[in-house]
């Protein structure tokens, strides 16, 4: 028959892993979609010149018109907008099937290693240490609990 805490100590190693697993594939499956964005934009090119709208926290917004002179500014804002200020002029690069998926030229899906990459290191750089001292704490209860029987 289990314990309490030993029920406990159990229940968190699994929502520490099951955590840290998530987060994991969650920032593997960001950069498939920015590859699949990427070659989305690679197989039909479209080249304008944006004006950068507004840059929050979550999305940076442009606008900028097509050969067709239809003007666009995509919901979602723009891919890998680091670095853009309101009021900028930069060239960007466009699915021309889709003007709402537009990135800043030259920059690709490359761009997001580093912070998916950051992200999944400090995600198990807490969690390991976290799964390491839960299971020292189940191994010492454990062994207490046989040293007194």
């Amino acid at each position: 028959m289990s314990t309490r805490g030993e029920r406990a100590r159990r229940a968190g190693w699994w929502i520490t892993l099951g955590v840290a697993s998530l987060l994991t594939v969650m920032c593997v499956c960001l950069l498939f979609a920015a590859i699949r964005n990427d070659g989305a934009i690679s197989a039909q090119l479209g080249t304008a010149t944006a004006t950068v709208d507004s840059v929050a926290f979550d999305r940076t917004i442009i606008h900028f018109e097509t050969p067709d002179g239809i003007v666009h500014s995509p919901a979602n804002g723009v891919l890998y907008p680091d670095g853009l200020a309101a009021g900028q002029l930069v060239r960007i690069e466009y699915d021309a099937s889709d003007p709402e998926l537009a990135r800043v030229a030259g920059r690709s899906a490359t761009n997001t290693l580093l912070p998916l990459g950051s992200f999944v290191f400090f995600t198990w750089l807490v969690a390991g240490p976290a799964l390491w001292w839960i299971r020292r704490q189940d191994k010492r209860a454990k062994a207490e609990v046989a040293a007194a029987a």
